[in-house]
Parts: C-alpha cells; sequence; structure tokens
C-alpha cells in the first residue's frame, strides 16, 4: 500500500523519481504525483488519479520544462481518507504552495489539527489526514519558534501527530534536501555517491545503490547530496540506532523482497498486514473507545436492527468468512450464515431489510460476490464489504466498507490477504457488537487490545519456518494430505487443505474432526500424513479432550500425526509424530496464527515439486467471470 520516494542528488530528479514509482507499482496504489524541486525557488507538482500512465500522460502533454531540478520526490497513494480523485492525491502543499509532503499511513488526529488550522483561516483542498501536515509545517515556518527553520518546523509537527505514518516534506526555499520521518510505517534511507534517497522500499532505489540505512520507531532523517542525519523527534542524534545494510540482491528480485517467489515474502509480510489492518480503526472517546470502519454509511441505529448476518465469499475468502460466522455469533448473539458466493443468489435466501450481507473479496471484483452483492441489494438487504483494493465495484455498490491494508497480493493463492480478512471480520464483529451493546466499551476495547497483540505472535509463527519447511521436503512425495480441526480450526484446516490444492495439486482435505466416524476415518491408512488444529487446552478444554481422542483414533490406524498445538501443551505431545507449537491466544483469534504453518508448508511442498509457487495452473487472481 502507497509508496513513497525522495532524491536529493545531481542526476533529473523527475526521471529519478518516477522510474522509481514504476518499481513500485506493485505496491498497489489508486493515484500518483511527484514534486519537483527547480533552482528558481520553484515547487512543481503534478498528481493524477489512477495508475501512473495517466501522470506521465498528464507530463508528457503539459510539458516539463518547469521539473528541471535535482531534488523531488514522488507518491503512490492508497486512499484512506477520501475518495482516488485529483485533489485528494500526493504531493500536498500549504497555502504558500512552498512546502509539499507525501504520506503513507493515518493521521488519527487530524480532525482536531483540521479543525484548528480552519480555526486560523487556512482553506483545506483536500478530503486527506494529509494535508493537514503540511500546513501545520507551514504555518510553523511562517511565524513561532521554529519561524525560518525548516527542519526545526517540520520536527515539532512531527511531535504533535497520532497514528502511523511516513512523511516526506519539502520546501522551495530550501531545495538541496529533504525531510522524512517514520512512525510504524516503513521509511529507508538510500546512500548513494552523490546522491541520497529516501523510500518506503529499496526498490526505489536499487538501481542506483545498494547501501542502504533502515531507520527506527520515531526518527527523521534530513538527506543532502552528500549526507543524511538521523534524529529522534525531538532533534536528538540517535547515534547507533539505526540499522546500516547491504542490499544482496539485484534489481529483478528486489521487488520480491530477496524472496524466490512472491508468495514467500507475502507470508512474511502477514504482521505488517494484520497491523496495517488494524490501525485507525479504533479511536478513544469518552466512553473509553469504539470500533470505526473506513467508509461506514450504516449508522449504529441501523447496525442495532439487524436481526441476522449473511457472509457471502468465494475460495479463501469464504474461509475467512466461516471464522467470521464464530466471532459474530460469540459477540453478538446474531444468526450468521455463511455461504458461497457462487450458490447464494440461486438459492433464493430470505433477505430482507433486517439482513445484513457481509461481503468478503481481495480484489473487489469477484464476479460470483458481485452479483451476490447484487441480489442482496435488490432484496433491501444492507451490505458491508471487506476488499483490499480501494475503490474496486463491490466497494462502491456495498452501505459500507472495511478494507483490509495488506498492499497488493501478487502470489495467486492468498496468504496474507487471508489473514487481513479474518482480522477485518473480527473489526466487524465488534463494530456490530457495540452498536447493539452486546459489549460494553471496556470490553471492546479489551479485544482490540489482543488484536493488536497479534503481529508480535504471527512474527513468532514465522520463526517455525525452518521447521515446517524441513517436513514439507519429507512429505513432498506423499499423494494425500488430511487435515482436521473443531471449532476455529475447522476453516483453518478446509483453508490448510486448499492451499496444498492450489500450489502442489495434491489430494487434500479438510474436515471437522468430530465428523471422522461419520465417513472420513475410512481414508487412514498406514503413513498418510494428517495435519491436525488443536484448540487451547485452557480455552476450550473439552473440545481439545475431543479433538485429543480424535488423534488416538487415527494414530491406531497409522497415519502420520502431525500436531498444530499452543506451546506448554504437553498433552498432545505423546501423541504427536510432528509437533508445531504456536503461541497462546485467545480462542478466536487463534487462526491468525495456526494457519501461518500450513501456509508455508504448501508453499514448500510446491517448490519441492517444482512448480511455480506465485503462479498456479489454471488459476487467476481475480475471477471476473461466474
Amino acid at each position: 500500500m502507497c509508496g513513497i520516494v525522495g532524491y536529493v542528488g545531481y542526476r533529473d530528479a523527475l526521471v529519478v523519481v518516477v522510474d522509481a514509482l514504476r518499481r513500485m507499482e506493485y505496491r498497489g496504489y489508486d493515484s500518483a504525483g511527484v514534486a519537483i524541486l527547480g533552482e528558481s525557488g520553484v515547487l512543481a507538482v503534478e498528481r493524477k488519479a489512477g495508475r501512473l500512465a495517466n501522470l506521465e500522460a498528464e507530463l508528457a502533454e503539459s510539458g516539463t520544462d518547469r521539473f528541471v531540478g535535482t531534488t523531488g520526490m514522488g507518491h503512490t497513494r492508497w486512499a484512506t481518507h477520501g475518495a482516488p480523485t485529483d485533489r485528494n492525491a500526493h504531493p500536498h502543499r500549504d497555502i504558500t504552495e512552498k512546502v509539499a509532503v507525501v504520506h503513507i499511513g493515518i493521521i488519527e488526529n487530524f480532525v482536531p489539527l483540521r479543525k484548528e488550522l480552519e480555526a486560523a483561516g487556512v482553506e483545506l483542498l483536500s478530503d486527506t489526514d494529509t494535508e493537514v501536515a503540511v500546513h501545520l509545517v507551514g504555518l510553523a515556518y511562517a511565524a513561532g519558534p521554529t519561524a525560518g527553520d525548516f527542519v526545526a518546523s517540520a520536527l515539532a509537527v512531527l511531535r504533535r501527530l497520532e497514528g502511523a505514518f511516513t512523511l516526506v516534506f519539502t520546501h522551495a526555499d530550501h531545495p538541496d534536501l529533504i525531510i522524512a520521518a517514520r512512525r510504524s510505517t516503513p521509511l529507508v534511507v538510500g546512500v548513494g555517491e552523490g546522491e541520497m534517497f529516501v523510500a518506503s522500499d529499496v526498490t526505489a532505489f536499487i538501481e542506483h545503490t545498494r547501501e542502504a540505512v533502515e531507520l527506527g520507531q520515531d526518527q527523521a532523517v534530513v538527506i543532502t547530496a552528500n549526507s543524511y542525519s538521523v534524529t529522534d523527534f525531538d532533534g536528538n542524534e540517535v547515534g547507533g540506532k539505526t540499522r546500516p545494510f547491504t542490499i544482496d540482491w539485484d534489481l529483478a528480485a528486489a521487488e520480491k523482497g530477496g524472496h524466490d517467489y512472491f508468495m514467500l515474502k507475502e507470508i512474511e509480510e502477514q504482521p505488517a498486514g494484520v497491523a496495517d489492518t488494524l490501525i485507525g480503526h479504533f479511536t478513544q472517546d469518552e466512553a473509553g473507545g469504539r470500533i470505526v470502519l473506513d467508509e461506514q454509511r450504516l449508522a449504529d441505529q441501523e447496525l442495532r436492527e439487524f436481526d441476522k448476518v449473511f457472509v457471502v465469499a468465494c475460495g479463501s475468502s469464504y474461509h475467512a468468512g466461516l471464522l467470521a460466522k464464530y466471532a459474530i455469533e460469540h459477540w453478538t448473539r446474531l444468526p450468521v450464515e455463511v455461504e458461497l458466493a457462487s450458490e447464494f443468489r440461486y438459492r433464493d435466501p430470505v433477505l430482507d431489510r433486517s439482513t445484513l450481507v457481509v461481503a468478503i473479496s481481495q480484489s473487489g471484483e469477484t464476479a460470483d460476490t458481485l452479483e451476490a452483492v447484487r441480489h442482496a441489494k435488490e432484496q433491501k438487504a444492507r451490505v458491508l464489504a471487506i476488499c483490499n483494493t480501494n475503490g474496486a465495484q463491490i466497494p462502491r455498490e456495498s452501505d459500507a466498507v472495511l478494507y483490509t491494508r495488506t498492499g497488493p497480493e501478487i502470489g495467486v493463492a492468498s496468504t496474507k490477504a487471508f489473514l487481513a480478512q479474518v482480522t477485518a471480520n473480527y473489526l466487524v464483529g465488534l463494530a456490530l457488537a457495540q452498536a447493539r451493546g452486546t459489549k460494553y466499551p471496556d470490553e471492546v476495547a479489551r479485544e482490540f487490545a489482543e488484536l493488536e497483540a497479534m503481529p508480535k505472535l504471527v512474527e513468532r509463527v514465522l520463526e517455525t519456518g525452518p521447521q515446517v519447511r524441513a517436513l514439507a521436503r519429507q512429505l513432498a512425495h506423499v499423494p494425500t494430505v488430511l487435515f482436521l480441526g473443531r471449532h476455529v480450526g475447522y476453516p483453518v484446516a478446509l483453508e490448510g487443505a486448499l492451499k496444498l490444492k492450489e500450489l502442489a495439486y495434491m489430494h487434500a482435505e479438510g474436515f471437522a474432526a468430530g465428523e471422522l466416524k461419520h465417513g472420513p476415518i475410512a481414508l487412514i491408512e498406514d503413513g498418510l500424513p494428517v495435519i491436525v488444529v488443536m484448540p487451547s487446552p485452557k480455552g476450550r478444554a473439552v473440545l481439545h479432550s475431543k479433538l485429543l481422542s480424535n488423534i488416538r483414533e487415527i494414530q491406531a490406524r497409522g497415519a502420520r500425526t502431525i500436531v498444530i498445538a499452543e506451546e506448554g501443551d504437553d498433552t498432545v505431545r505423546p501423541f504427536a509424530d510432528d509437533l508445531i507449537e504456536i503461541p497462546s491466544a485467545p480462542t478466536l483469534f487463534q487462526p491468525l496464527l495456526s494457519t501461518v504453518p500450513l501456509q508455508i508448508f504448501a508453499a514448500e511442498v510446491a517448490q519441492a515439486r517444482g512448480y511455480d509457487v506465485d503462479k498456479p495452473r489454471n488459476l487467476a487472481k481475480s475471477v471476473t467471470v461466474e
């Protein structure tokens, strides 16, 4: 999501910046813009909604004479505040048109800051949270204790901002430097010879240098053509708190972050994907705090009036929907039905004004899901979309939207988008619970705090990678793998089986473990790998004991038991031929952890079999036909 680049050096800045934006197109965006500082003290800006090609066409048509300079910055925007339009595209300028900014993330206290600016007579020209930052810097530079000091003005404003952000500032009166800063979002310095870069991704500058510096939390950097200086937001030098490193892959591989496949990179991006999906969705208020959606055109009163929920989706999104059922029913006591979107409108479902339909689609263009949304709207139901693509068709036709902020997912088999969808479903459940009063504000705050802790736990699960990959290579030759789970482990089992089908072209099936005796146990034979997703012995003790019995049953018939269990669950150890341990987590949130080893397993089996992990046969990323 979003791409940022800043450049100070000796080259044509416009060429450097546009090339960098082109290399970061894979990140996903809905508009693009550039700002170039000319030697004449003029700040030239151009921005355009849509693809980067639209911006390039505009530059070609209007002429590039005013974009002559060796300092500049560029941005590809993934819309958060305000629609993807020309006026909301970055860079934004202050009232003097001398200061410009580009931004990743969300400035959470932008509402009071915007009111402060409006009270001071500043006319804001966009719907974005970003614009407040550039006006505040412009005012700080014009008057007060930091007047005339560009760096001090920027730092003073950074100290006032709340949220997660990367910001890059330029000033027409200081054409030889750029100021950038980060809090909880990416920012890297590229160190060249006679040139310096700042960017959200090393792909922006790897053509020119492989030497880089990763900034820490709440750090700012000032770059000139020959130097960089890093401080905290108070202006104190941070010394050894930065991390210099050398990029050890070439330009072609850099788009994959040094991984053999995009999917492997995307699996590792899941902690950030979960964290980014949560950003900005909990705001403090007098009652203690509340969940907010991205585009909520449904009033709390309407949320209170729903008497049932349908979730419609396809593929991995359908499995995310199955997990939504557990959370929404538990927190709201509303009945939830989960439907394959391809079947939904053909069975004449019972819908009315009191029905909420949650439509889940990574691309926002899935044909079956789109038609399900349209059918629901015809029946007067209300629709809430969960989507990873801003401005796509399904969000446009829905009554409310919650975006998964994972950036583009290039691997066809969903990984980080799936975990982000699961996270978004939890947010929907909490939003319904707070509107209906089935959870008090402090309970909502507590659940959200638990969710915010999950990215760190996902990082810990990623550490099981070597163990899981070794196991996958051992089993790459087997014809069949079965997956078992109970409660929230059942949809995880389905998702694990789907990943293996998609990537390794193997027969794989997921079952609810309680159904074993009703048929699937006939499939158990000597040496058959069975992957079991265990519930917590603390959170679901009864189910844990029952699933332990299931493991004994299949092990007695010769199966090889591969068990995913909570750390410290010693009761399962004697019955696991292979044990993969994950951190302890609340039961409803455990799928964010237990899914990850299954993704790694499927990708490694596919690699061992010699298949293309990113582009499995016969599959497409966005299914736009029924």
